[in-house]
């Protein structure tokens, strides 16, 4: 399979390690790009999806720019071969996480995913639909982000996730996606966040 970023429905082979980092991406930024290549280094992922979601549940009241135009920004920005940008949520009529992680897991039995998150999302988690069913499908992928790791190693997902974290120093990361897991990559805690860059630019 070729891996350029492409917009549309990925059919990896089965066998790939592949991140998911899923939102509104509303805009994409460089904190986007710098948890992607952190996990493709530190888990020896094939890939990165970012699925760009037609509608984030938990932001309804948001401003969100059209879609397509959240779409071309990421593909704009996700230059890297191993990253591809993908509408799978909005061509098969996704909404939820656990929906799209359920939708991805039957069509790729052979593929193991792990799920992409800022330390602030951990924290957002428990307000996810059936979010203790991811913790049980997925292993967690973490990226430091000021000022919110420190809370998110402590917090209700962690406790739940309870003796399989794993920290960045670790060797052989990769070995360790089997959830739960709960892994705290290492890298800079990018403060960057879509509301600041909306607000820059309006």
């Amino acid at each position: 399979m070729r891996a350029n970023p492409a917009i549309g429905v990925p059919a990896p082979e089965a066998g790939m390690r592949i991140g998911l980092l899923g939102g509104s991406f509303n805009p994409a930024h460089k904190g986007h790009l710098d948890l992607s290549l952190c996990a493709l280094a530190r888990l020896d992922l094939h890939q990165v999806w970012w699925v760009v979601s037609p509608r984030n549940p938990l932001k309804e009241t948001l401003q969100v720019a059209p879609y397509e135009e959240r779409l071309e920004r990421a593909h704009d920005l996700a230059q890297h071969p191993a990253i591809v940008v993908s509408d799978i949520e909005y061509r098969m009529g996704l909404r939820y996480t656990i929906d799209t992680i359920t939708a991805l897991q039957n069509r790729n039995p052979g593929v193991d995913f792990v799920l992409l998150l800022g330390a602030d999302n951990v924290l957002q988690l428990p307000h996810w639909r059936n979010w203790r069913k991811i913790i049980m499908r997925l292993p967690l992928a973490v990226m430091p982000r000021a000022p919110y790791t420190r809370t998110a190693r402590t917090g209700k997902v962690a406790q739940i996730v309870n003796n399989h974290h794993v920290y960045g120093h670790t060797d052989n990361l990769h070995a360790h996606l089997r959830p739960p897991a709960l892994i705290f990559l290492e890298g800079p805690e990018n403060p960057l966040s879509s509301t600041a860059l909306r607000n820059k630019e309006t």
